[in-house]
């Protein structure tokens, strides 16, 4: 119930409502470190991905799956969006490369949500689980990504906890 006044601006209270101010809540940008650590590291490697580093982390939270998974995946499969079927939009290797996407956003979405409805939801909860559907019958794969995810940030795997 503790609403801070530092976060709040005090408006006028209305004829006959009562005698105490009314609140709203003044929404300042917050800072999300995952952002700003994930356009640095893909700003590294001249990847066309660099700007949509927030779209990763907002498709990550809505789908509920760790924000690094989807970016690592592009590393392998395409060297972080920078090779790529033309104007397919397809940094993931999705349908072997065989699938092009309508934009960044879109691929970025759409492999989110496919990973956590049709792999995390379904049993595949690790990197290695993940593999196995992803990339089969490569012995690398789950490696190579799992190297990603921790060079973008050395955190522990949301799912391997």
């Amino acid at each position: 119930m503790g609403i801070s006044v530092s976060a709040c601006q005090a408006t006028s209270p209305e004829a006959g409502v009562s005698a105490l101010p009314k609140f709203r809540e003044i929404k300042e940008p917050v800072f999300d470190y995952r952002v700003y650590t994930l356009e640095k590291f893909l700003s590294q490697f001249n990847s066309p991905l660099t700007p949509y580093s927030s779209e990763f982390i907002e498709q990550a939270d809505y789908y509920g799956i760790d924000y690094r998974l989807v970016p690592a995946i592009s590393g392998v499969e395409s060297t972080f969006g920078k090779r790529i079927p033309a104007d397919s939009y397809n940094a993931y290797g999705w349908v072997n490369g065989n699938y092009s996407f309508k934009s960044w956003p879109d691929s970025i979405q759409v492999v989110s949500k496919t990973l956590k409805n049709n792999y995390i939801d379904k049993g595949a909860i690790s990197i290695a689980k993940i593999a196995k559907i992803y990339a089969p019958p490569s012995t690398t794969w789950g490696v190579k990504v799992q190297y990603f995810v921790s060079k973008i940030d050395a955190l522990p795997l949301s799912f391997d906890i």
